[in-house]
């Protein structure tokens, strides 16, 4: 067998920067290496000495695809460690919010950043030639997810209205309703998607490695705002005790943090979520999960494309009940600049909401002035990137004599693409040697 060496400097196709290297001398593996090579992030350092009025705002800067759901986290946090309560209309609106994000992040990844492989281009554009009309179908979709965040948050990147107990401006009853018709109207639109992606599906690869899954779980809902920690193998923690589950730890190639369980790894996002709360997908979510045979428990990282897919479905399916609860019951009227009376104290508190990428936790110390003390951020993506490497050490000696060089490296781009990681914000560690 001849020698393999793959080195694939910058992975396309997703957020941030992360390497793939591979060595292989007479068909026998002597390295893999999936390299994450960004510059570290100073988020924790940002906040400190900071009011609690401004988290939300700083740490929402740490992504530009998940602001809101950086700032809900960032709220639900604070509020915790405060003990300010929210009203159940509000928490409506901030779950309408995050439904928003959700659609919008994983519409870019199925259509922008997934589907190329699937009919074998190197980007989207060649998809305005070979299907225009099913392109005009998922370019459709984003923009309906924008207009969510914008009603809810006051625009589409960065929330301005989320604050601490609340909302700063509440949606009216008119925009409401016609975010509701314009939801009405997609559910063919995502049919149609559906379809078309299920025709290209037979391209994802057949790799399979048993993992352990972890997710947000919720008694009453397809949990994304709220509930507590589960995970496939069993057993169901508290949020306030998150680092038992994360348990981070370094390695020599990496400026992101891993972490690690049960096993040597596990894998958070739209998969996770899926193997955790299948039956609490709304119906025709569950419907497309079934004609795509995506049921719990799936170990295939790249059925997370799919499991996205489903996820769509399921936010437009709730969104409508969301905002059908609020008109019948009224949009409580507050003032223009609406600010809460909160009296600051001193206290420690954990937020944990799954953002399109998976469980994303933060934990903020205020003394008594509100101030905050001490911060940690824990991102998905710093999450996964453990299973991404013991994935990569399954999956190249199965294809090793099976695959061309050049087949290989796809397959390993397409499985760091199915995790649709946000490389750039899983960094948080400096002190790196690397060989």
């Amino acid at each position: 067998m001849k020698d393999i060496n793959i080195d694939v400097k910058h992975v396309t196709r997703v957020e941030g920067h992360g390497n793939i290297i591979v060595d292989a001398k007479q068909g026998k593996l002597d390295e893999v290496l999936w390299e994450v090579s960004e510059a570290p992030r100073y988020f924790e350092a940002f906040v400190k000495d900071k009011p609690f009025t401004q988290l939300a705002q700083i740490t929402s800067r740490i992504c530009g695809i998940c602001s809101i759901g950086h700032a809900l986290t960032s709220l639900r946090a604070t509020e915790n460690a405060m003990d300010i309560e929210v009203s159940g209309q509000d928490e409506k609106l901030r779950k309408l919010a995050l439904h928003g994000e959700n659609m919008q992040s994983h519409v870019l990844h199925v259509g922008y950043l997934a589907l190329p492989d699937l009919v074998g281009q190197g980007s989207v554009i060649p998809l305005a030639s070979s299907h225009p009309e099913e392109l005009k179908k998922v370019i459709s979709l984003p923009k309906l997810a924008n207009e969510i965040s914008r009603v809810t948050c006051g625009r589409t990147t960065h929330p301005r209205r989320l604050i601490p107990g609340g909302f700063s401006k509440l949606p009216s009853p008119l925009e409401l309703e016609k975010l509701k018709t314009k939801l009405e109207e997609s559910v063919p639109v995502l049919k149609e998607v559906a379809s078309f992606v299920k025709e290209l599906s037979p391209a994802l690869p057949d790799f399979e490695r048993e993992t352990e899954f972890i997710s947000l779980t919720h008694d009453d809902e397809y949990a994304f705002y709220g509930g507590k920690i589960a995970s496939t193998d069993g057993g169901i923690t508290p949020v306030d005790d998150y680092l038992s589950v994360t348990n981070e730890y370094v390695v020599p190639q990496s400026t992101a943090k891993y972490t690690k369980n049960n096993r040597e790894s596990y894998m958070v996002g739209a998969l996770a979520r899926l193997n955790n709360n299948f039956d609490q997908l709304t119906p025709l979510a569950k419907e497309v999960a079934e004609d795509f045979d995506l049921s719990p428990v799936c170990h295939n990282p790249y059925m997370n494309t799919i499991a996205q897919l489903v996820e769509v479905v399921h936010s437009v399916e709730d969104s409508l009940q969301l905002i059908n609860e609020l008109l019948d019951k009224g949009i409580e009227e507050q003032g223009l600049n609406y600010q809460p009376d909160i009296e600051p104290k001193a206290g420690t508190g954990v937020g944990a909401v799954e953002v399109p990428r998976g469980i994303l936790f933060h934990e903020y110390t205020y003394d008594e002035e509100g101030r905050c003390t001490k911060a940690n951020c824990i991102i998905p993506t710093n999450q996964n990137h453990g299973n991404i490497q013991h994935d990569m050490e399954k999956l190249v000696p199965e294809m090793i004599g099976e695959k061309s060089e050049d087949e290989m490296e796809l397959t390993l781009e397409m499985l760091v693409r199915a995790y649709d990681p946000c490389i750039s914000c899983s960094t948080h560690y400096l002190d790196v040697e690397f060989r």
